[in-house]
């Protein structure tokens, strides 16, 4: 289980917006949101940078909505 799409939605961004900032398809951000796709660690790197967090919050640590 990752965190991706709480972050995502507390940056409210929209899949299609997050895809676009880090260059793949809008599929590609709902597949890894629903565990159905193992992203690259390049890939998981720019997630975490657009998302301005680290990958221990993204894919480890329980999600804190503060």
């Amino acid at each position: 289980m990752n965190h991706i799409k709480e972050y995502r939605k507390a940056k409210k961004m929209s899949q299609y917006e997050l895809s676009q900032a880090i260059g793949v398809a809008r599929q590609t951000i709902n597949l890894i949101e629903n565990d159905k796709y193992n992203p690259s660690l390049s890939l998981c790197l720019k997630l975490a940078h657009v998302l301005g967090t680290d990958l221990n919050a993204l894919f480890w640590e329980e999600y804190d909505d503060k």
